[in-house]
C-alpha cells in the first residue's frame, strides 16, 4: 500500500496528509537547501565567539518532535550536553553558555514562546525554526537566525522532516556537528527506496491494521535504545492524531522492568486481546535489546489472552536514515488506520477547542 492510498480514496483526507508523508524526502531535501542558506551569524546572542556549553531545544507536539531527534541523533556526536524542554519552562541552568533553539512551526505556540523568551532573557544564544508566527517575530527583535519552514506543509507533524534538518544544520553551523549534508541525503534516498517499495512492504498485517480501525484494539510501539523511543513516540501521535484514538508507547529496555510483567493479565482467556503490539527495529539495537525482544515476545504469544506482535523493521545507511525510515513506515501505518476507521487524519478539533479555551481564559 502505498501513502497516497487509503483516506485519499475513501475521500475524507481533506488536508493532504497522505501526500504530504509521500513527500517526506522532497521535503527534506528542500530543507536543508533553505538551512543551507541561511544567512547571518550562526546564533544569536551576547557574542558570537561565547563558548557553547550545553544546548537545549524546545517544542512541542508536532515541533517538539524535532528535540526528541536532535536529542537522538546529535546528541551523541556532540562535545556538550543537549536538552529537551517541552513545556512552559525554562530549565535553571540555561544562561550566556546555552544555545537555545525554538522549534514552532506556526510560530505562535504559547508554551514555546513563554520558554523561549525565559531563554533569551536569560542570556542563552538563540536560534528560531519557524513557518511564521510571533516567534519569527522574535527572531528578528533578537538577532537571532531564523530558519524558515515551508509553511505550505498542511500540518506540523507533517513537517517532520523540515523542522529537525534545520536545527542540525544550525548545530553544524555552531560549530557542534559535522557531516549534517551526508546524514540528510542518505536519509531522503533510503525515504525514495521505502515509498517505492511501499506496495510490497506494507507493515502491519491488514488484520491489526481493520481491528484497529474498527476500535476492537489498541496499538502499543515499542521502540529499542534512542531511535526506537523516537519511532514509537512518533508513531503513538501520529495515531493520536491521524486516527483520534489513544495508543501507547514504550523503549526497550526500560519496559522489560516494569511494563512486561503486566502483559499476562491482558484480559480473561475467552477476550480477545485489546491491544496489539508493534516493534519498531533498526540496525543500531544493543544486541541485549535485541534478545529483549526475543523474549518479549514469547511472553506476548505465552499470555493469558495471546497479544498480537509485528515487527516493523529500518534500512537505510545511517541512524538517521534509519530513524526517518520508521517514522515514514508508521506515518504511513497511522493513515491506513485512519482509511480502517473512516476519519480524517488532517483535523484535530479537541486541540483547535483547547486553544480557544486556553485564549478566552
Amino acid at each position: 500500500m502505498t501513502p497516497t492510498t487509503g483516506p485519499v480514496e475513501s475521500g475524507i483526507d481533506t488536508m493532504g496528509m497522505a501526500a504530504a508523508v509521500a513527500g517526506l524526502p522532497a521535503q527534506m531535501q528542500d530543507a536543508l537547501a533553505a538551512a543551507e542558506d541561511v544567512r547571518g551569524p550562526a546564533r544569536g546572542g551576547p557574542s558570537d565567539d561565547a563558548l557553547i556549553s550545553n544546548v537545549i531545544v524546545m517544542g512541542m507536539g508536532g515541533s517538539g518532535v524535532a528535540g526528541d531527534i536532535i536529542s537522538a541523533l546529535a546528541a551523541p556526536q556532540m562535545r556538550v550536553p543537549v536538552a529537551v524542554a517541552k513545556g512552559y519552562e525554562c530549565p535553571a541552568f540555561v544562561g550566556p553558555s546555552t544555545l537555545a533553539i525554538a522549534v514552532s512551526f506556526s510560530g505562535n505556540t504559547e508554551e514555546t514562546l513563554e520558554a523561549a523568551t525565559t531563554a533569551h532573557d536569560a542570556g542563552a544564544s538563540m536560534i528560531a525554526v519557524t513557518a511564521g508566527g510571533r516567534l519569527a517575530e522574535l527572531a528578528a527583535q533578537w538577532g537571532a537566525p531564523l530558519y524558515e519552514v515551508d509553511a505550505s506543509i498542511p500540518m506540523p507533524r507533517a513537517a517532520v522532516g523540515a523542522i529537525s534538518v534545520a536545527p542540525l544544520v544550525a548545530l553544524e553551523r555552531a560549530g557542534l556537528l559535522s557531516g549534517v549534508a551526508d546524514w540528510v541525503r542518505a536519509a531522503a534516498s533510503q525515504l525514495h527506496v521505502r515509498r517505492d517499495s511501499a506496495g510490497s512492504d506494507a507493515g502491519p498485517p491488514e488484520a491489526i491494521v481493520r481491528a484497529i480501525g474498527e476500535g476492537e484494539m489498541l496499538p502499543v510501539f515499542y521502540g529499542g535504545g534512542a531511535l526506537g523511543a523516537v519511532a514509537a513516540g512518533r508513531a503513538k501521535a501520529q495515531i493520536n492524531e491521524n486516527v483520534k484514538i489513544p495508543s501507547y508507547a514504550s523503549a526497550m529496555p526500560e519496559l522489560c522492568h516494569n511494563e512486561l510483567a503486566g502483559w499476562d493479565l491482558a484480559g480473561p482467556p475467552d477476550d480477545g486481546s485489546p491491544l496489539a503490539v508493534i516493534a519498531l527495529r533498526h540496525g543500531f539495537e544493543h544486541p541485549q535489546t535485541r534478545r529483549r525482544y526475543d523474549f518479549a515476545r514469547r511472553v506476548l504469544e505465552g499470555a493469558r489472552t495471546a497479544v498480537p506482535y509485528c515487527e516493523l523493521h529500518a534500512n537505510g545507511d545511517g541512524e538517521m536514515a534509519q530513524l526517518f525510515d520508521l517514522i515514514f513506515q508508521v506515518d504511513v501505518f497511522s493513515l491506513r488506520v485512519a482509511a480502517a476507521a473512516r476519519r480524517d487524519p488532517g483535523p484535530i478539533g479537541v486541540l483547535t477547542e483547547l486553544k480557544d479555551y486556553l485564549a478566552r481564559h
